[in-house]
């Protein structure tokens, strides 16, 4: 069994505008898809995976720390990919503050994608299932625990928010 973690950030402007990674046509995984940015958790992170979140941002993006603001766990991914790979996604959701350069990376180009048109554009079912859920969630202050299923021959997510259940 492999585990793969992973952080990732949904980075918002003041628009309603969510910054996405577009995937260069030859790139490995999913090639010409629009992603959250972010990558694999490095084993010294693993216990922290916002700095994590924080140097994958900066690499893919130019953003530093100081130019991020209000960036906290929003949920917790769970997918099977095949019958061994087991991938854990921590998933930030926060906001950019005005006037911040971008630069984009090997890896793609960074572009700002309004919430309103993500459904016209070519994202993973997670994506899609992260961002319904976020806009319809957006007020909450919980964390909550995504896996993703198929119902119906679709993809599906089932959520349930992360919580103490001694408090």
């Amino acid at each position: 069994m492999i585990l793969r973690s992973m952080a990732v950030a949904f980075l918002m402007n003041e628009n309603q505008e969510v910054l996405f990674l577009h995937k260069k046509d030859d790139a490995a995984f999913l090639p010409g898809y629009l992603v959250p940015v972010g990558g694999h958790i490095e084993p010294v992170e693993l216990k922290e995976p916002l700095i994590s979140c924080y140097r994958e941002i900066e690499e893919e993006t130019g953003l530093h720390k100081n130019q991020i603001e209000n960036l906290r766990l929003r949920y917790i991914i769970y997918r099977l990919k095949g019958f061994n790979d087991v991938r854990v996604q921590y998933v930030f959701f926060g906001e950019v503050l005005k006037h911040s350069t971008l630069v984009s990376s090997e890896e793609g180009t960074v572009q700002w994608v309004p919430l309103s048109e993500l459904d016209k554009k070519q994202v993973s079912e997670t994506t899609r299932e992260l961002i319904d859920h976020y806009i319809s969630h957006e007020q909450s202050e919980s964390i909550y625990v995504g896996s993703m299923c198929k119902e119906n021959s679709h993809p599906k997510m089932n959520w349930s928010i992360l919580e103490d259940w001694e408090h």
